[in-house]
Parts: C-alpha cells; structure tokens; sequence
C-alpha cells in the first residue's frame, strides 16, 4: 500500500480539493490545464511530485491564486521523489578511443549548460564512437544512468523509427511497457517521466529533426545526445556539433595505434591515410590489417590499398580481400540480414554453415573491423559497411532468397521453442525449461523479431509472416501489448488467409480483437471479432470471441449488450466442456448483472463461477460477490475481496491487483469507512501507474472519484 510522507500528503489534499472544485473528469482536467493525463494521475496519488508551473495551471483552470499552495508545494518538492533505479544500456566504449579532444570537451560542456547536443557528420567519421565515448566519461553526473536507442535513419533495409515507436521503446526501458497511444500523450509521458530523474539519453543515428524534437527531455536535470548524418538545424535549443575527418596528426595517431606500430615519416604513411580519407572507421580497418599481417610493411599496405579505385573500397575492399573465399561470403550475406544485431546461431541460419566455422569466420570479421562484437557472442555491424555487404550480396550472391528464409525460419524457430517454455492458460502445460530465460531472450530479441517480420512480409513469406506473431502470444500478453502487436497481427491474419488457413486466420483476428481493445480502440476491436466469427471458427473459439465481445461492449459501457455475450459465451463453454472458460463467463456475467442493479442474482452467478473457477481464475468471482454482499453482511464481502487481492498478489498479476484494490475501496466506501476505501483507491491508482491499461484506469479513477465525493458529502 502506498504510504506517502507528510509534505506529499498535504500537497495531494490540495491537489485533490482542486479535482474536485473543478468538476472534471481526470482526462478533461488534464486536457484543460495543458498536462498529460498520466502526469496529472501520478501528482494526484502522491507518485510524483508537480513542477510548479503544473500546479498553477491546475489553478487557473479553477480560478483559484496559486500563492497560497507554494509553501506547501516547497516542501513536497524539497522531500523529493523516490530515486528511481539506475541504468545503462550504452553500448560499450572503445578502450583505444583516439583523438576528438576539442570535440569531446565541447560536447560535455553544452550537456552541462544546454542540456542537449547534436554530433553530426559524414558517415563513418565517428559520431556514435564519441558519443558513446563522451556518455561513458560523464557516468557519473547522471546517477540515473544512460539510456541509448538506435532510430535507424540510416540503417539498410530498415524504416526510420517513428516518434510513436520511438517513444514507446524508450519509455519500455523504464517499465512503462503499455503507454499511451497518443504521440503528443507519449511525449508528455517521456518528459514526465525524465524530469524525476538525472539520465543521459543517447539517440543515434536520426534521420532528420522531426523525428527527435518529440523525444527530447523537456525541463529537469536530465540531458540528450542525438547523433545525425545530417545537421539538424530546424531543432531549436539543441546545438550541433559538426565532426569532419581527421587530420593527419590525429589520423596517423589512430592508425598507428590500431595497427601496433610506431610510425615514422615514410610516404607510405601518409598514402595509407590519404586512401582512409581521415575517417575513423577505415583508418581502424587499415591499422586492423596491420597488425594481423606482421610481414607486411606499411608500404606493402599502402600498395594493396592503391588498387582501389575509391576510398571506401579502399578500406572495405583491402579489409575484405585478405579474408578467405567462405568468410568474404559470411561477409555479404550479412549485409541482408534484418534487425540491429545478431548472435552466432542467426549467422550460422543465415549462411547455411555449421555454428563452430560460422563462428570461425565471425572471428576473422571481427579481426578485421568488419564487425563489432558489442558484447560476447553478440555482434553488429556499421550501417556503413552493412550497405557495402548489401551492395556486394546484390552483385554476387543469386541465391539470397533462400539464405533470407533460412534465417526466417531460424527466428521462427527459435522463437516457438521460447515460447512453449513460457506457462499460458492456452496450453495445458509448458514445455521443459527455464521461463525467465525465455523471457529474457524475447526481451534480447525482440528488435530482430520484428525485423524479421517486415523482411517475412516483403519477400512473401507467409509461413513465418503468420507464424511470428503466434509464436509472441504470450510475451505480448506479459507486456500488456506494444505498438508493433496490432500491426503484427493485421498482417498475419492476412498471410493466413492467403494461406487458406481459416481457423488460423480466425485466431489472429480474435487476437487482434484483444489487441486493439487493450489499446482502447473498442470499435475497431468490435470489428475484428466479427471478422473473425464470419471466418466460421470452431466452437472454442467462437466461445471466446463471444466472451471478448463482452469485455467490449462492458467497457463501451453497454452493460446489457455485454451480459448476452457473455452468457452465449458461458452456453459455448459448458457446450465444449471447457470448465475453466465456463467460469470466467458466469463470473463476469456476474459483474455486470452487479453493475445492472442487480446484486443477489449477481453473487448467485459468482457463486456458480467459483464453483468451477481455481488460481486466479476466481478473482473476478470473488470480487463481485464481495461487492455484491458489501451491504448485508461486510465481514464475509471483506473476507471474499481480501482472498481475491491475495491471489492476484501471490501470482504477481499487477493489473489485477489494482483492480481488486479498488473494489475494497468500493466495499469499504459503502460501509462507511471512507478513509480506508481512499487508501485502497490510491493503492489501486499507483499499481497502474506504469501499466497504462487504458480502459482500467478509467474504472478505478471514477471509482476514487466517487469515493471523494463521499467524503467530501461526509465532511459536509
């Protein structure tokens, strides 16, 4: 239970006496006061504390004089949030960083000042490697860690991340894994969310200004470091700067010491690095071959470099040529493969090689600075030298339809074994092994996963196009959903259907039912369940499709319409034999004949739920008889909501918890004991906090609300 400090207590009274002053709801509130819905929320239940400039918005919406609130409001601020847990995704830093002193001294020195910078410059001349570089030194004034997203604006074959999505991976590396829709609401939410805490952010690689100005951190102590091909110049408030090739001096400093030598004013030095083109990545390539060639001399070097007409190929080519006939392949056949970054296994798919000379060959690109290993066993390429493998793949490699499938099929693979791992009510039991590790590789691969999608889907692959989805049910049900769920899920029903697969294509569209209802699009929602009972689905599944049709229309606030679908679900059921699925439709029958005025004949039907239902499937059973018995006989209502709380708690069900927080308070508000039920409410409204269960929190707000209203009926 939240138990907030007395400046915090005394500031969420004065907050709340505003609430109630100006008679909105939470979400017109927010609009009218210029606040996100969440933000407002989190100020409400004493989980953040309000800039000021939010409390005197909040006033003006209520023609109320701020003045007297800031003393009170002074001293909340003062006391502090609690510190959120530190970070650091930042990939790591070079141990031989060389050069860009000036660089590195003026990037620290707007981050302190301006809070914000952005490195730009030709590719390959450093820009992530310094901003990495930069972000390791200055740790330590940013105690809330660093958190690093690539956007992809230059990445081959891939789209640029847009805001939403961008928003929405950064604000899932802070456990908010179901945020709002909205982009504005997301950026608002990102913004709130920083300005609690003291983080460094790194975006790398953005396509151009409008993709980073909704991801910049607003007011507070945290700071940002974009880097882009491209200058920036219509991002206000965030200064550039602009990296260009090296020197010579700082050029011959890398080389040599890439290469393990002492250099001397031989011509041949500066022909090396007359062909790098001062640019970090190819003086890094050339000094790699180097040092891997000790009977070569740098005149030896700089003669290979010379049969390369350009510069690029000068350091690719030279790099490549010195590598063996398989390995040269290994090379342009990574160059297709989708995602951010891969291990061994989706290499060895990818190529056809066993993973022991797979691997082998990883080693020698490594050697050569052809590929980054960015953590053991985990390795990634430049988008520089990515392009190059394509373009070479495109010119010599006809077969790369099939090496495409085959790491299609690994990631399918690879992603259903995970997944069987994984306990779920749609399988009687999980298969043999560790579940948190399962869940750890979704987490690890989830990027790739759903690059692989896009590539399943441009090449027409429709077996993995409707099967990667399937194979992500239940880490997306962990999750709450993501952005990527509705879209994943549209495109397999439809691969499916072309597959002629009806039942399949039935499942999905019931799948993206719950999908976009989870989201608050309960028309849409609506709309794909009768999609999917016109692709004539068996009886268990119309059974379900009937009971989300409920949940729909319970939440569009059609009480009737939602008591005949889940009675017709309850009927297919029992038909099918389906115990548990029997249970849950007479238990929310139960809740919204409770809901319809009707509270004997509702505990009635919760009795005859929890007759069949077991684990925290009797949750909803046991709340609404609670409720339902809260007027004649509150110790056994209390009893019945206090065993539902302990289920949810025991099995770590989040969302359910505050919902049967909520109805204690709802329980205890009609008992009286209005102080109790407020308690139990703000419990209830800090729980959702980082879930974002849209639909959820509007029950559990206009329940607080009204409890609110009680008391301040009570105090009248």
């Amino acid at each position: 239970m939240l138990h907030v400090s007395g400046p915090h207590e005394r500031l969420v009274s004065q907050l709340a006496q505003i609430k109630e002053l100006s008679g909105l709801s939470l979400r017109a509130l927010a609009r009218d006061a210029g606040l996100s819905s969440s933000s407002l929320s989190r100020y409400l239940t004493g989980r953040l504390v309000p800039p000021w400039e939010a409390v005197v918005a909040l006033c003006r919406v209520v023609h109320r004089d701020p003045r007297p609130l800031r003393p009170v409001w002074a001293e909340a601020d003062k006391a502090g949030a609690a510190p959120a847990p530190r970070r650091n995704d930042l990939p790591a830093d070079l141990f031989d960083f060389t050069g860009r002193e000036r660089e590195a001294a003026r990037v620290e020195e707007l981050l302190r000042t301006a809070g914000a910078v952005v490195i730009d410059g030709m590719a390959g001349v450093g820009k992530t490697s310094l901003a990495v570089h930069v972000a390791h030194r200055m740790a330590g004034a940013y105690p809330d860690g660093g958190l690093y997203l690539d956007l992809q604006g230059f990445t081959p074959g891939q789209e640029p991340l847009d805001p939403p999505t961008a928003l929405g991976r950064l604000l899932g590396v802070l456990d908010i894994t179901h945020p709002p829709a909205g982009e504005q609401e997301r950026a608002a939410l990102w913004r709130s969310e920083l300005s609690r805490r003291r983080a460094l952010v790194v975006l790398d690689n953005a396509a151009d200004a409008d993709r980073v100005r909704p991801l910049l951190p607003g007011a507070g102590k945290s700071a940002v470091l974009v880097t882009s091909r491209n200058r920036l110049v219509s991002l206000d408030g965030v200064p550039p700067v602009s990296l260009t090739p090296f020197a010579d001096d700082d050029a011959a400093r890398l080389f040599g010491s890439v290469a393990g030598i002492a250099l001397t004013g031989e011509d041949a030095v500066g022909q090396v690095l007359d062909r790098c083109g001062g640019l970090p990545l190819a003086l890094r390539m050339a000094g790699a071959r180097l040092r891997h060639r000790p009977g070569w001399t740098v005149g030896v070097l700089a003669e290979r470099l010379r049969d390369s007409p350009a510069r690029f190929d000068a350091a690719f080519g030279m790099s490549l040529r010195q590598l063996d006939d398989p390995d040269r392949r290994v090379f342009r056949l990574l160059g297709l493969l989708p995602g951010a970054d891969f291990d061994t296994k989706a290499a060895a798919a990818l190529t056809g090689l066993p993973p022991g000379r797979c691997a082998g060959a990883l080693d020698e690109l490594v050697d050569a600075h052809l590929v980054l290993e960015s953590s053991p066993g985990r390795f990634r390429m430049h988008d520089l030298i990515r392009q190059y493998a394509a373009d070479l793949a495109a010119e010599e490699e006809p077969d790369s339809g099939t090496a495409l499938r085959r790491v299609l099929d690994h990631y399918r693979e690879q992603a259903e074994t995970y997944d069987r791992m994984l306990p779920s009510p749609h399988r009687p039991a999980p298969a043999p092994g560790d579940p948190q590790r399962a869940m750890a590789w979704f987490d690890l691969e989830y990027v790739n996963l759903i690059a692989a999608f896009d590539l399943a889907v441009r090449v027409g692959a429709d077996e993995a196009t409707a099967a990667l989805p399937q194979a992500l049910r239940v880490w997306f049900f962990r999750h709450r959903g993501t952005d990527d769920q509705v879209r994943l899920l549209d495109g397999a029903a439809a691969a499916a259907g072309r597959l002629g697969r009806d039942g399949e294509r039935a499942a999905l569209l019931a799948d993206l039912g719950f999908a976009l209802a989870a989201a608050g699009r309960l028309d849409e929602a609506l709309a794909a369940y009768r999609e999917a009972d016109r692709s004539g689905p068996g009886d268990g599944l119309a059974a379900t499709l009937a009971l989300r049709t409920g949940f729909a229309h319970r939440d569009l606030g059609e009480a009737r319409t939602a008591r005949q679908s889940f009675r017709r679900a309850a009927e297919l059921f029992e038909r099918a034999g389906n115990r548990a699925g029997h249970a849950q439709a007479l238990a929310f029958d139960a809740f919204v004949t409770l809901r319809l005025g009707q509270p004997a004949e509702a505990a009635d039907l919760a009795r005859a739920a929890l007759m069949r239902a077991d684990g925290p499937a009797r949750i909803t059973g046991l709340v609404t008889l609670g409720v339902a018995l809260a007027q004649d006989n509150t110790d056994e209502a209390l009893q019945h909501l206090h065993e539902a709380l302990d289920l949810a708690e025991h099995h770590r069900l989040q969302h359910q918890q505050a919902w049967c927080h909520t109805y204690l308070g709802v329980a205890l508000r009609g008992t009286g004991s209005v102080e109790r039920a407020l308690e139990h409410h703000r419990t209830a409204l800090a729980l959702l906090e980082p879930l974002h269960e849209v639909q959820l929190e509007v029950e559990c707000r206009e329940a607080y609300e009204t409890t609110l209203a009680a008391q301040t009926a009570g105090e009248g």
